[in-house]
């Protein structure tokens, strides 16, 4: 069976073959959901409703409710735009490394659909 792979993200031309870069299936897809995740609602013109808007979520002050209400928004959209490739399985939002709360910690644990293989996803967030 011949390896899945789709346009990379962000889109660029290969300089070796003159076409768009491809990523395989499990990199594209971690693409798509970084796209979910750092996209701000009203971001895309066509699809106003698309995307978390992590780093808005910078400003807000940094406590475990925020951290509880990330994690939902990320679950939410997620499922909404992605549960067609992607189980999620976990995510975890934390504060940054010895209490900095100026940034965001997020890891996604998931499943491909496609494949049934478990994938992890962190994303640090400043």
């Amino acid at each position: 069976m011949a390896t899945r792979t789709d346009y990379a993200f962000p889109f660029r031309i290969d300089p070796v073959s003159g076409q768009g870069a491809q990523a395989g299936y499990a990199a594209h897809v971690e693409q798509m959901i970084w796209q979910v995740l750092m996209t701000a609602p009203g971001e895309r013109v066509c699809l106003p409703g698309f995307g978390c808007g992590l780093r808005r979520l910078l400003f807000a002050p940094n406590s475990d409710a925020l951290q509880a209400t990330t994690q939902l928004i990320i679950m939410q959209n997620l499922n909404r735009w992605l549960g067609n490739q992607i189980t999620v399985n976990k995510v975890t939002v934390t504060s940054g490394d010895g209490g900095d709360y100026s940034t965001l910690n997020v890891s996604i644990a998931y499943t491909l659909l496609e494949t049934q293989s478990p994938q992890l996803t962190q994303i640090q967030v400043t």
